[in-house]
């Protein structure tokens, strides 16, 4: 019984389809995102299609605020599918009906034995040091034998002998023995389906040719492989998919990625940490696959250079400074109306957001995240009388104040405000005083500003204007004096 794709894995043959399907249980994590994003550029290298569809037969944990989540991070991704989402659980009776129709071809059976029962074989085998396999009494019996008004079970009848092969597009060639696969349910004793029907009946109706996904589910592919073969038999056109599962995400110390790690929802890199969606594109894009040293990588480019059989085999390690420096890149890349629309929402208080964004280009320069970005710019909104940092408090000593005190006056008498002028006098009052440029600079920053740190000081005086800069240096300077080093 060996696999092969009943699909062309380069997308010359039958059109590639495929698909991205989460269970609405919590928030997109980074690995759920990244197979939305390997899902979506194999469907867009092959010329094919990219569906979602959301998982959501766990009743129980499948919430509203969870499916919102959901679109709401593959929308700010640009990952949303081509198609409205398929809902799994409005299809229960299309599960059902499946199930039915390999119970009537002998595919599978009902089984009566009661979960008390199944305790009792299970810690037998335990005991026993064996590994426990359902071995039901049922599984050959006649409707004859059937118990009336009993609750049962619909079972998948798996084969006892031979071995079933995968080749997987990433893991390569897989094979497990048959007698490895358990009879697993595919109706429970109430009519519901199964996770385990429920997707590959969903997977065949929606045309999926590729089924991309974690290679934590390598085994559940080797029993979803006794349904969809089961019903070839029976009505044919069940082909088997292309599969191609990659491997999970490990934190930089090489365990499962976990909170711990940043294993966080897509929303907290976007709400919480300011990282902008073409960098977490770039990020997932290159964990675990690559083009060559490339590291930054469009969209277009990755469109084009995707291929699902170049992605390792081996787990990728998540590194947030990484991923910080590459969004570092991106804010440098993008447009300044944007971040200033991006950063104003993190600021307190109203913004002038045309301000914000003429402020961009030199407040972009070293910033990693749209919170970096927030920070520095928090001096050109603020109000007087200026909060003075711990640092910038010590810059101003009465020496410094003084020294205010005489570019209030020199400032006062410049009438041109732009870059070029402010730079010109500032630099000729230094060389008069015999000072470098940093012993005016620095007392200027911590009185314009309130910080040690910020743009160049010619940009802040332009960027705060003649007013502003004037009144924050009177605020701290003294009466200016002639001062000689």
């Amino acid at each position: 019984m060996a696999s092969g794709s009943g699909h062309d894995a380069g997308g010359t043959g039958t059109s590639v389809v495929t698909r991205f399907a989460p269970s609405p249980t919590g928030f997109l994590h980074i690995g759920g995102a990244r197979t939305a994003l390997f899902n979506w550029l194999y469907a867009r290298h092959t010329g094919g299609r990219y569906l979602l569809r959301i998982e959501d037969t766990d009743r129980a944990r499948s919430t509203e605020p969870a499916i919102e989540a959901i679109f709401d991070g593959l929308d700010w991704l640009g990952l949303m599918g081509d198609e409205p989402a398929t809902f799994q659980f409005a299809r229960s009776g299309r599960h059902a009906e499946v199930a039915h129709a390999l119970l009537e071809a002998g595919h599978a059976y009902r089984c009566y034995l009661t979960s008390e029962e199944l305790a009792a074989r299970r810690e037998l085998a335990q005991a026993e040091r064996r590994p426990f396999r359902i071995d039901s009494e049922w599984r050959d019996s006649s409707p004859e034998a059937w118990p009336a008004d009993k609750p049962y079970v619909v079972r998948v009848k798996a084969p006892r002998d031979g071995e079933t092969t995968i080749d997987d597009l990433v893991q390569g060639s897989i094979t497990v023995a048959n007698a490895e696969l358990d009879d697993f349910i595919l109706l429970r004793s109430d009519g519901t389906p199964t996770y385990m029907l429920a997707v590959v009946v969903d997977d065949h109706d929606m045309g999926v040719t590729h089924v991309i996904r974690g290679d934590d589910h390598i085994n559940n592919a080797f029993r979803q492989l006794l349904i969809i073969r089961g019903m070839d038999a029976v009505e044919g056109g069940w082909p088997d998919p292309a599969y191609g599962h990659v491997p999970l995400i490990h934190g930089a110390d090489g365990a499962k990625l976990s909170k711990r790690h940043g294993a966080l929802g897509v929303d907290a890199y976007r709400d919480e940490m300011g990282i902008l969606p073409e960098a977490l594109f770039n990020y997932l894009l290159r964990l675990g696959w690559g083009h060559g040293d490339d590291e930054i990588i469009s969209r277009e480019q990755a469109v084009e250079w995707f291929d699902i059989g170049h992605v390792g085999k081996g787990a990728s390690r998540f590194d947030l400074a990484k991923l910080q420096n590459l969004n570092g890149h991106y804010l440098r890349e993008a447009d300044d109306a944007r971040l200033a629309a991006l950063v104003a929402p993190r600021m307190a208080g109203a913004v002038d957001q045309a301000l914000l964004a003429r402020a961009m280009p030199v407040l972009k320069v070293r910033a990693k995240n749209l919170n970096e970005l927030a920070s520095g710019a928090a001096f050109l909104f603020a109000r007087r009388p200026l909060a003075i940092e711990d640092k910038a408090a010590a810059l101003l000593t009465d020496e410094s104040r003084s020294l205010l005190g005489a570019v209030a006056q020199r400032l006062g008498m410049t009438n041109d405000w732009s870059l070029e002028a402010l730079e010109e006098a500032l630099k000729a009052m230094a060389a008069e005083r015999g000072l470098g440029l940093g012993k005016l600079a620095q007392p200027l920053r911590a009185a314009l500003t309130g910080q040690t740190t910020s743009p160049g000081i010619f940009d802040v005086l332009v960027l705060l204007g003649r007013e502003e800069s004037l009144a924050r240096i009177d605020a701290q300077a003294l009466p200016a004096t002639a001062i000689h080093d």
